[in-house]
């Protein structure tokens, strides 16, 4: 099974509904030139669309080590959408006392030359703001975003861990769309479903990106009655559905929200890649999908 390019927003861009997250990159323990064969092999299932972020990875930075892979074969640009994004400033040597965001003209520009400039690259397809800056004045994003769009270094905008209400507010100063917020959905976190950001989207019809499907390793590694509920239950529809595994199941469950999110898939394992692949074919039925939801939740819909 191949994956389709789908628009991320009525305006696009065409992103992968499954996205390759690098963020873990320089953990694999692989070499520039097994880093460019991993990401033929994702690129060849149709994968074509890789998460990046300023502050991914340290000594090198997982942005360098990117740009370190498409140095020895830069066709491959040609070939990927590369999203990025911006406004986490961490401490560093040069004064910074705490970690904080800033979403400020500046720091915004800045990240996005140092993220070029890292990749090698002359344009990001889309960036994103990581998180709400809760002193973000977004006249000054707007103003920002319009320059990064007329000098071709950023072609599209959106943002990540945005409410509703946040995400309203940044897009009321635009004139162009956000095409996507990046946001976290599992069975263990269903802020996103309850909240109202999910709803939101779907009426716009802008697709969200989903991170962290398999709730950060959780289901597989926490011992707990609740995760012990979890795990029988994904475990009892992987085989009603034929999955392979219970990360299907959970791919599938994000992947079955009427938003129809793209889901990130972190690891640097190309098994555990194409089994997210595999399940774009399942379908779980909405009896399903709840059990899941009240494993999680650990009680009945109201």
């Amino acid at each position: 099974m191949k994956v389709n390019k789908v628009l991320a927003a009525s305006q696009g861009p065409k992103l992968s509904e499954i996205v390759q997250g690098y963020w873990r990159m320089g953990d694999w323990g692989m070499s520039p030139q097994q880093h460019l064969s991993f990401l033929k092999s994702h690129v060849e299932l149709g994968i074509t669309t890789v998460d990046h972020a300023n502050v991914y990875g340290a000594g090198p930075s997982c942005e360098e080590l990117f740009g370190n892979v498409l140095k020895l074969d830069p066709s491959v640009r040609d070939h990927i959408e590369i999203v990025s994004k911006c406004g986490i400033e961490l401490v560093a040597d040069d004064g910074k006392h705490v970690n904080h965001y800033d979403s400020g003209t500046a720091a915004i520009e800045k990240s996005v030359t140092t993220s070029l400039s890292r990749m090698a690259i002359e344009s990001l397809d889309v960036l994103l703001i990581h998180r709400p800056d809760w002193l973000m004045d977004v006249d000054a994003i707007a103003e920002s975003f319009t320059r990064l769009r007329t000098s071709g270094k950023v072609q599209h905008f959106g943002v990540s861990n945005f409410t509703a209400a946040q995400f309203a507010l940044l897009q009321s100063r635009l004139d162009a769309p956000l095409v996507t917020n990046q946001i976290e959905i599992n069975p263990l976190n269903q802020a996103a479903i309850t909240d109202g950001t999910l709803d939101q989207l779907q009426q716009l019809r802008v697709r969200p990106m989903a991170w962290s499907c398999l709730a950060g390793g959780r289901v597989f590694t926490e011992k707990s009655e609740q995760m012990s509920r979890l795990n029988a239950t994904l475990s009892e529809i992987a085989g009603e559905i034929g999955a392979a595994s219970i990360d299907q199941v959970l791919y599938a469950w994000s992947m079955a929200l009427p938003s129809n999110p793209m889901v990130i898939v972190g690891s640097g394992n190309s098994a555990r890649v194409k089994a997210a692949v595999d399940a774009l074919k399942l379908r779980l039925s909405r009896e399903q999908w709840y059990r899941i939801w009240v494993a999680a939740t650990g009680h009945g819909v109201p």
